[in-house]
């Protein structure tokens, strides 16, 4: 059975296998973890649909893949897949072997090796991932784990005794060398001859020389990158900021912060009075809730928020859906439950999909005013800034108030300046009017 990468949402297109949690080989049982798989969106273990033998895996780790195509094919025909797995070569597939995986992101550079039935061209593969060196000239006779072994570690392949069927170089002759501390001279011997004589004295990356040191891109660091690069170059995008008084707003979450402690086992932040305006105003407001369908503008008939978490991982944006139903208190529980398991990476699919409207929270961070790109392809994006007393201006009378702004950006294509600032006027409406009686169930 073709296993498939499943479609997260419209705005994903695309995912990056992390990590394999089966080997080529392997019996695997109906709904085990398979692969952990990455989007801009969330980090997420994919689990085997069927009870089988892992048969061959079609994409690699690090390997970019568009959403719906095959990634691995499951054999649940015992005795083939026995017969499959009883060879070294079944361990790692031939590369020139690969089946279909699907097409990359057009203009993308891969991540890894990826094919499309036939030989699979190794030249396309980006220099992070596979440095063109001499150690991969004759790549076609190495297995991808092999290539990406030698790689991390910087190892010349033509200096390591294959041991595999048809003098094959396999993943264990590679560890076998880096454990026997021969790494240090292949090291020396390739850098000398992977680099052409004319271009050995000059550095490709000079600030090198200087101690900066280069970090790696995580998958989810790549996604995000790639999505706001979509973000940035697709839609055309406008700002507007709005000055916001929440005194009443502060007050009323510090009156009730303790007897909704007890009574629901969390806190009460000041986001689901956010959100709950932001949900009412989206309904005055629909076009702000929509998205840009090349002849036409599609208008969502539910709003679904979504709420930018920032993890140790990365950004990921978890969907509050039907926020417009649940009252302050459901938010807050729907709040806490989506961020605490955005932190634990156990967010599902079903958690990021259906976005039509995010809300950004960049005043935890002590920010007074910013600037998001929208999240592709929704039509705006709002951040509440950080709140600060100061002396305002109420009914002719200098007043010390808790004052707030909110942000936000927009798809230009879809609205002007005068729907953005109807929708903004509409939540700092429902914010400053805030007060000791606003119920909270």
């Amino acid at each position: 059975m073709k296993i498939q990468l499943p479609q997260v949402g419209e705005s994903v297109t695309e995912g990056i296998i992390g990590k394999w949690l089966k080997e080529v080989g392997s019996k695997v049982e109906k709904f085990d973890p398979l692969v952990e798989v990455v989007t801009d969106k969330v980090a997420m273990e994919l689990p085997s649909p069927v009870t089988g033998i892992l048969k061959e895996i079609v994409a690699f780790e690090g390997e970019t893949v568009p959403m719906g195509a095959i990634i691995a094919d499951i054999e649940t025909n015992e005795q083939d897949s026995k017969k499959a797995a009883s060879t070294e070569d079944s361990v790692v597939p031939n590369i020139n072997n690969l089946g279909t995986t699907g097409v990359l992101l057009k203009d993308t550079a891969p991540v890894g090796p990826t094919g499309s039935g036939g030989q699979t061209n190794t030249g396309g593969s980006t220099a992070e991932e596979f440095p063109e060196k001499s150690q991969i000239k004759n790549s076609a006779r190495f297995s991808p784990a092999v290539l990406k072994l030698a790689q991390e570690h910087d190892i010349d392949l033509s200096l390591i005794t294959a041991t595999g069927r048809n003098n094959r170089i396999t993943r264990k002759d590679v560890q076998s060398f880096i454990d026997s501390g021969s790494i240090s001279s292949s090291q020396e011997n390739s850098a000398v001859e992977s680099i052409p004589e004319a271009t050995q004295p000059i550095s490709i990356y000079p600030s090198e020389l200087n101690g900066d040191q280069r970090v790696k891109l995580t998958p989810i660091r790549k996604m995000i990158a790639s999505n706001m690069v979509k973000s940035a170059n697709l839609i055309p995008q406008a700002w507007s900021l709005v000055e916001v008084d929440v005194s009443g707003m502060v007050s009323r979450r510090q009156s009730i912060r303790k007897e909704f402690k007890q009574r629901e086992g969390i806190n009460i932040t000041y986001l689901p009075f956010v959100i709950k305006a932001v949900a009412e105003s989206l309904k005055e407001n629909p076009l702000l809730n929509s998205s840009w369908g090349e002849d036409s503008i599609i208008m969502k008939s539910r709003i679904n928020i979504g709420i930018a978490i920032a993890t140790n991982a990365g950004l990921v944006v978890p969907v509050i859906h039907d926020a417009d139903t649940l009252s302050i208190a459901g938010l807050a529980r729907s709040v806490e439950n989506i961020s605490t398991r955005s932190r634990e990476g156990t967010l599902t699919v079903d958690d990021v999909r259906g976005g039509t409207f995010t809300v950004n929270n960049t005043g935890v961070l002590g920010s007074v005013a910013s600037q998001p790109l929208v999240n592709y392809p929704q039509a705006a994006i709002m951040t509440t800034e950080a709140i600060v007393k100061r002396p305002v201006i109420v009914a002719d009378a200098i007043a010390i108030r808790s004052m707030m702004n909110i942000c936000l950006s927009f798809d230009h294509r879809i609205m002007d300046g005068q729907e953005v600032g109807e929708f903004a006027t509409a939540v700092k409406r429902r914010l400053e009017v805030v007060d000791g009686n606003t119920p909270v169930y």
